[in-house]
């Protein structure tokens, strides 16, 4: 059972945790990270969940993501799904996520990774994940109409996409 660190609204670790599956006391939240890997043609690393999965699952997702457990930071959380997951080690030592978006039980933190990965060297772990394919944001967007992907809203998969090259919201050509 994942045992999580409980940060308060301004996202200072309190010296409190909790099991994951509990219910969250009033003003205490949690950190989750998501990876996103895109190759050198602009697609990105997605994975399809395995059927067993709880929680969205058969459905296809972001390259990696999870929460972090107890003593992660956000990079090591981050890098500690990626090995996990699909067996891909990345230093994200001074790398800070690109975009965090804030939901009602906590932080989700964005790493947008721009590196050319042969899926055929990957180990994916056979409790998360069943298959990983690279694909474009027009397939993406397809697969969300059709109900094969996490339902995330499409401007954020579009913001994903536009800002793997940079931080911040403004476009540097």
């Amino acid at each position: 059972m994942e045992l999580w660190d409980v940060y308060d609204i301004d996202r200072n670790k309190t010296n409190k945790t909790m099991y994951r599956g509990d219910a969250f006391e009033e003003n205490c939240y949690h950190l989750v990270v998501h990876i996103c890997i895109f190759n050198s043609k602009g697609e990105m690393l997605i994975q399809q969940r395995q059927p067993f999965k709880k929680g969205w699952s058969n459905m296809w997702d972001v390259t990696v993501g999870g929460s972090a457990i107890q003593g992660d930071d956000s990079q090591s959380a981050a890098e500690r799904e990626l090995l996990e997951e699909i067996g891909l080690k990345i230093d994200l030592t001074n790398i800070r996520p690109h975009i965090t978006v804030n939901f009602s039980k906590g932080f989700d933190d964005y790493y947008l990774i721009e590196q050319d990965v042969d899926i055929n060297e990957l180990s994916l772990q056979y409790e998360e994940v069943q298959k990983v394919k690279w694909a474009t944001k027009e397939e993406i967007f397809s697969m969300i109409d059709d109900g094969q992907f996490i339902p995330y809203y499409k401007s954020l998969i579009q913001l994903l996409f536009d800002n793997r090259k940079q931080y911040g919201s403004i476009k540097i050509d």
